[in-house]
């Protein structure tokens, strides 16, 4: 089967020697003549490390965001699409082939890859075990949103002509930035496939504080998004929301302790708090740098009116809302 060349760019942020073993396994990728491979080392003070078979490393550290590392990696070389996959994530060895079969229109411009989370076992990390019953990293979890769905870069590939006609990534925010560039792709005419098949599979947080750490980033990528683009991902009643985790939650233990199931406890304990971790970073800045004046937009947005949905709406479909669609 023959298919088009491939840049893959993975942004990574972390430890030395995490950076050492990601390198290695990216040799495992299945490339054909014009492919290449490079890891955009955005980690502030880190040590150089070399390259090593097809992997190459690049060090770009003057700006500490997602987009900029993806920038400054799809930059790098000059092949006709641009695969993006996270740091946290194993592809499949023949994950390129995977992409291009079948071919896509000549109007795509995003190719969404499958993403499944890590498999945990019923005894495993709760917080891990809870993103596995779960699927939280699914591509489901943001497509369902219809006109303001998008695709998680945690794995995705990106038709060059299309992503360097819009500038790439923004590079001044923390979280969103795939979903910006989706719907920015979108309002210029070009359309949106999905290739399950082409698969990676994300390791989860493993500790309840990473976990909210997590949640809490994308609410902030979420109520950017709201700025943006208003109507995509409005706000909740914090209110309600609050008391809707408590009796959720109560609720739900009450029936995993007669249950005696594991996995209704994770549930009952990790689904309010992903949504109230969630809703309460949206009040934390998005933007990059951090400046004085944007903590202090942010103190203000805290103290601001929420004012949707009804706590019926919480009650019936939890999941329903767009709190979940940041999740990567």
């Amino acid at each position: 089967m023959s298919r088009p060349t491939v840049d893959v760019v993975v942004p990574f942020h972390g430890p030395r020697e995490s950076l050492v073993w990601l390198r290695d396994r990216l040799n495992e990728l299945r490339l054909r003549p014009g492919d290449s491979v490079v890891v955009v080392d955005n980690t502030p003070g880190a040590m150089t490390v070399e390259d090593r078979g097809a992997v190459r490393v690049l060090r770009a550290t003057r700006r500490h965001t997602p987009g900029y590392a993806r920038n400054q990696g799809a930059a790098a070389d000059r092949a006709d699409w641009i695969v993006f996959f996270d740091a946290d994530t194993e592809p499949s060895e023949d994950l390129l082939d995977r992409y291009f079969d079948p071919m896509p229109d000549e109007r795509t411009a995003i190719i969404a890859g499958g993403i499944r989370d890590e498999p945990v076992a019923s005894n495993g990390s709760p917080a891990a075990r809870f993103a596995y019953i779960r699927a939280a990293m699914s591509q489901d979890d943001t497509f369902r949103f219809g006109a303001w769905g998008f695709p998680k870069t945690a794995n995705a590939a990106f038709r060059r002509v299309a992503f360097e006609s819009l500038g790439g990534f923004r590079e001044d925010i923390r979280a969103a930035e795939d979903a910006d560039l989706s719907y920015r792709l979108r309002a210029a005419g070009w359309t949106i496939e999905r290739r399950e098949r082409a698969t990676v599979t994300h390791r989860s947080r493993q500790t309840l504080f990473g976990f909210v750490r997590q949640k809490a980033l994308h609410g902030a990528g979420g109520a950017w998004l709201e700025r943006e683009y208003p109507g995509s991902f409005p706000p909740r009643r914090r209110l309600g929301l609050a008391w809707w985790g408590i009796r959720t939650a109560v609720r739900r233990l009450l029936g995993a302790v007669r249950s005696r199931d594991r996995d209704t406890v994770l549930w009952a304990v990790f689904d309010p708090v992903e949504a109230l971790a969630w809703e309460f970073g949206r009040s934390l800045p998005n933007e990059r740098p951090l400046t004085a004046a944007a903590w202090w937009k942010a103190l203000r947005r805290l103290r601001g009116p929420r004012l949707h949905p009804t706590d019926a709406n919480l009650e019936a479909c939890p999941h329903g809302t767009r709190a979940d669609a940041m999740i990567r």
